[in-house]
């Protein structure tokens, strides 16, 4: 046999098996599909805690993508505005995506605010300490002419907490090694306030309240499974 039919065959032969591999783990079980579902409206409390929803229009939940953007990617969204016992408001929003594969992921605050106008001061890293645990999360400081936004915000991807980049590729490649599609959200809280730390911690107090109040069958669709 000639060298440059050597060559051939081994290159045939590679490009058949790296045809059967991909087909082998190329994901087709969606996680949505195999839960119960997720209906955000219901599973998140109007009333919890020392918090209960403002129905009147004192502060605007912002979502900083378009609408066009939130249908094709978003199963669900969800936008409330809460007020507690002293007067301090939070904004929550909430998108739920049913299909996490790399065309589909949920965009993150840290691009979307300054697509949209904003002025983005620093992001961090942080962790909020839960009564179920640590819950790691992202700490934005941002800004619309007059408006001073300070956002704590999270990204599921199943029951996995990920804050982007190797996070998400890595529990990408974890669920499509098991044949599996993950659904995911990202959880976000913010107010509208100059004082950042008093508001990540108004913040913080909102988030904890509501995760002892979710439903226990779906509270790690929305927190993850805490440190």
């Amino acid at each position: 046999m000639n060298r440059t039919l050597r060559i051939s065959l081994v290159a045939g032969a590679l490009m058949v098996a790296a045809a059967v591999a991909a087909k082998v783990i190329t994901p087709t079980a969606r996680l949505a599909q195999l839960r119960a579902p997720l209906v955000l409206d219901t599973a998140i409390p109007v009333r919890f805690g020392d918090w209960r929803q403002e129905t009147e229009l004192t502060a605007q939940v912002i979502n900083p993508e378009a609408a066009g953007a939130l249908a094709e990617i978003y199963t669900q969204t969800l936008s409330r505005n809460y007020i507690n016992r002293d007067g301090e408001r939070i904004m929550l929003s909430i998108a739920y995506g049913a299909d996490q594969t790399s065309g589909l992921q949920l965009h993150y605050p840290e691009v979307c605010y300054p697509a949209q106008g904003f002025n983005l001061a620093s992001a961090t890293k942080g962790t909020l300490q839960t009564h179920q645990g640590t819950l790691r999360v992202k700490r934005l400081r941002t800004s619309l002419g007059a408006r001073v936004e300070p956002v704590t915000y999270w990204t599921t991807m199943a029951d996995k907490v990920v804050l982007g980049g190797y996070d998400t590729k890595f529990a990408q490649l974890s669920y499509g090694l098991r044949g599996q599609i993950p659904d995911g959200l990202i959880f976000r809280v913010s107010s509208i306030s100059n004082d950042a730390p008093h508001a990540f911690k108004v913040q913080d107090d909102f988030v904890r309240q509501l995760a002892d109040a979710l439903p226990v069958q779906v509270r790690t669709r929305f927190i993850g499974t805490p440190d």
